[in-house]
């Protein structure tokens, strides 16, 4: 049999491994593996090779002396082989059949979906745990060939494969734990139940960017199709609905998840949407990658009875009556304007007269003896102010430093500005 042409997975580990590239550590826990048989290759005692491997864009379009790789890699547990050549699953099985540790491997962006992977081929993967085919455009098909060869299958990575449905397979996977499915094109949650199905243990359903566009199951269903997910992503899904937040409270042991940007939120507020999420699922202890303290969620929960407290008896969601019963009917917040006042009505005294007028406070004083130069008719340079808190059991403070703001006096309306000459 001719071998494919294009460079060999043994030929880019020779290169990249060798000394000049990888050169010897010495120390704990830094040493390499060099394989003991003595019939190897001449490369043997001259490669440096660790127990995870990373050839991914290296142009692989096939093995290589699969001798040569089973005395190499025999102590590899993690390969990435990401964005190569490689595009017939008997040359990725000549690979992995002779990495007897591989625990993880990484195929994606190889155009693996040119050839058909036989189950006899598949079962090279048996030990593997973690699989990565993100944008390898593998098939339906191929997957569940997949799954019937790895038993131990624990995290699949299907993402950017341009799946529109998913195929269930005649048997189930009881095993994976963690399914990323991101960048498709699956909108119909038909497709996503199709996934419980397959995976009942699943703890952890990343469905990122996916548009689905609503959750569309009977309580009870989401519940036994999901009986152990903990963790769901539906960022940039395409949910319009409050009904689709509250689907979520049927999968039982849910504790996180991602919703930021789907529609229904869009028209909120940074804090509406957050805090009207945390309200409505009371078991999700984290949200969007932020922990949801208990101090929090009752901020949270008292937010929510205030938003709905005057909404039409007949648009308020069921968690509102929920929560009223455990907090009470909560009157909205009385509104508290703190910012700073920017000016006040103040009288000026000088000459035994009295004038109402309107500062600013942003200005210094300096800047408010030039306001009140053609009022008292006196030049800046000879003027004193005063200044008089009507509320204060003091006597007035003079105000002699020209740079500082009128602010920092505590200036209000009513308070009294005395004028007087330094010539006096």
């Amino acid at each position: 049999m001719d071998q494919p042409s294009g460079r060999s997975f043994m030929q880019v580990l020779c290169e990249k491994y060798s000394p000049e590239n990888f050169p010897y550590r010495r120390g704990p826990g830094m040493g390499v593996h060099v394989p003991a048989t003595p019939q190897g290759s001449p490369m043997k005692d001259r490669l440096n090779l660790p127990s995870v491997l990373v050839l991914n864009s290296c142009g692989i379009t096939c093995a290589g002396d699969e001798k040569e790789i089973a005395a190499f890699c025999a102590h590899v547990s993690e390969l990435d082989l990401s964005d190569n050549k490689l595009e017939d699953w008997h040359e990725v099985s000549k690979i992995v059949s002779n990495v007897p540790q591989l625990e993880f491997l990484n195929l994606s962006s190889n155009p693996l979906n040119l050839s058909v992977l036989e189950r006899t081929c598949a079962g090279s993967f048996s030990g593997v745990r973690k699989l990565v085919l993100n944008n390898s455009k593998a098939s339906w098909e191929t997957v569940h060939t997949i799954l019937q060869e790895l038993p131990d299958l624990e995290e699949l990575f299907l993402c950017l494969n341009d799946y529109e449905t998913v195929s269930c397979p005649s048997i189930c996977c009881p095993s994976l734990k963690l399914l990323h499915i991101t960048d498709n094109n699956l909108q119909d949650w038909t497709e996503i139940r199709k996934l419980g199905v397959m995976f009942p243990s699943l703890d952890t359903l990343v469905l990122a960017n996916n548009h689905v566009n609503a959750i569309e199951e009977p309580d009870d269903s989401l519940a036994r199709l999901f009986p152990n997910l903990r963790s769901i992503s539906l960022h940039k899904a395409g949910l319009r609905s409050w009904e689709d937040i509250d689907k979520l409270n049927s999968f039982p042991k849910l504790e996180e998840v991602r919703l930021l940007g789907i529609p229904l939120l869009q028209p909120y507020t940074t804090e509406e949407r957050r805090k009207l999420v945390i309200a409505r699922l009371p078991s999700v202890s984290k949200l969007n990658g932020s922990v949801v303290t208990d101090g929090e969620r009752e901020d949270s929960e008292r937010f929510f009875i205030r938003y709905y407290v005057d909404v039409p008896q007949e648009e308020v969601p069921f968690r509102y009556h929920e929560l009223v019963t455990k907090y009470g009917k909560l009157e909205p917040l009385a509104e508290v304007d703190l910012r700073p006042q920017s000016s006040a009505k103040v009288e000026v005294h000088f000459n035994d007269q009295v004038e109402e007028m309107t500062i600013r406070l942003d200005q210094t004083v300096a800047e408010l003896k030039k306001q009140l130069k053609t009022l008292v008719q006196l030049p800046t340079s000879n003027m004193l102010l005063y200044y008089f808190d009507h509320e204060a059991p003091f006597g007035p403070e003079e105000m002699k430093y020209s740079s500082r703001a009128l602010h920092s006096f505590g200036i209000r309306d009513g308070d009294k500005i005395f004028v007087e000459s330094k010539t006096k």
